[in-house]
């Protein structure tokens, strides 16, 4: 008997017949002899209204509060699928987070899991029992309700999975696996088998929407083996490993955007010790991830400082950025949120040279223009200008030789 884990997503649980569907799922897992825990999302769109609702009723709603709010999609999802499973005869039991308890820290809406435990549910295993947990939410050591940002039920099941030592971890969406870009984009995006957890860690951070990056982080801490696949068909999908010798063989594994940051300049900066520091410390301070940055120096003893923010974080980013400009004595702020980040990823980029300049070069010959690069030891990110981003990943997928039935580059 294995220990199976599962997640279903916002799609898979968007009506009724779905999440009937996704009963079936479960229920056949458990009939070929396993322990099931599942975890599930919100029904499809039900956060975004949540979220609609908190912004209609104040700009800046309280963190704490706007948890508490957002966190009240996934109790709907639990306890209809345990009713469904219930209704086929199944032992089905729902919890939220709290119950179980996830523990996290206290960063609203972005926390961390710090420990889950795992005695209620080992226990109601032994009894036959199929579990039903709430994704994407947690409860921190004062009590209050936390939620772990969008896509946070991923992170949900890999840390229960983890803290179960389970035999595998299905996340189930609406696509078939791991794609070597998107496939709304370039259709003959071809599916990738196996990928490493360096990978697929660099390729969620980057934009690939199909796991979040969290998630991706503890399974790679814990060696959890997730299997990325479709919830509307029986094919198999992408695994997430540790990696192996076949997957440094392909020098490029996919190209991944990300539409979703936005670009903050300050100007003539007095360059001087401490400057970045007091730039980017109130950001930290604030939870605002920075992304890539870029420091010119003139001769003149002024720099400029460039970086990009994610976008739902843009407007309280650009607020502190300008109070501290004013504080150090800068010249200006400007900000731009008409940008994409274009980026390639591939473990063999580790052992093959000219692969950046491959890419700079296909998107030079179509007119795009590279305004921040990125690097690290399996990736190439360049930010551009967002009406380019189709264009880009389709030109780089085509010289890379990513689609289905191409050789990989050589």
């Amino acid at each position: 008997m294995a220990l199976v884990v599962q997640k279903y997503g916002g799609t898979s649980m968007g009506s009724i017949e779905r999440i009937q569907n996704v009963a079936r799922r479960v229920a056949k897992t458990y009939d070929d002899g396993n322990d099931v825990v599942v975890i599930v999302s919100a029904m499809a769109g039900e956060t975004n209204k949540l979220v609609a609702l908190a912004n209609e009723m104040c700009e800046f709603p309280s963190e704490r509060e706007y948890d508490v709010l957002v966190a009240a999609g996934e109790q709907v999802s639990i306890a209809l699928l345990s009713m469904g499973l219930q209704s086929m005869g199944y032992k089905a039991k729902s919890y939220l987070g709290h119950q179980i308890p996830i523990y996290t820290d206290n960063a609203f809406s972005k926390a961390r899991i710090e420990e889950i435990e795992d005695k209620k549910i080992r226990e109601d295993l032994k009894n036959g029992t199929i579990i039903v947990v709430a994704g994407f939410q947690g409860v921190d050591r004062e009590g209050n309700v936390t939620t772990m940002g969008r896509g946070g039920s991923d992170t949900s099941a890999v840390a229960v999975a983890a803290a179960l030592k389970a035999d595998v971890c299905e996340i189930y969406t609406d696509v078939d696996g791991v794609y070597t870009t998107d496939p709304r984009i370039v259709p003959e995006a071809s599916k990738i088998e196996k990928i490493s957890y360096d990978e697929m860690l660099e390729m969620a951070s980057l934009g690939a929407k199909v796991l979040q990056i969290r998630s991706v982080e503890f399974a790679k801490k814990y060696g959890v083996v997730v299997h990325v696949r479709s919830s509307f068909n029986d094919n198999p999908g992408t695994l997430v490993m540790k990696e192996d010798a076949d997957m440094e063989t392909v020098l490029v594994s996919g190209i991944t955007y990300n539409k979703d940051e936005a670009k903050i300049s300050m100007m003539r900066v007095p360059d001087k010790p401490g400057i970045a520091s007091q730039l980017f410390s109130p950001l930290t301070e604030a939870n605002i991830t920075v992304d890539m940055i870029i420091q010119n120096v003139s001769n003149e003893g002024y720099t400029d400082m460039t970086f990009t923010v994610p976008r739902t974080d843009f407007k309280k980013a650009l607020k502190i950025v300008q109070d501290t400009a004013g504080k150090i004595g800068a010249g200006g702020v400007i900000s731009d949120e008409s940008i994409a980040k274009v980026s390639i990823v591939g473990v063999g980029m580790r052992s093959h040279s000219g692969i950046a300049s491959k890419m700079f070069q296909t998107l030079s010959q179509e007119g795009i223009n590279i305004q921040m690069i990125s690097t690290s030891e399996i990736k190439v990110s360049c930010v551009i200008s967002a009406k380019y981003t189709e264009l880009a990943v389709r030109v780089l997928h085509e010289a890379f030789g990513l689609s289905a039935g191409d050789a990989k580059a050589e």
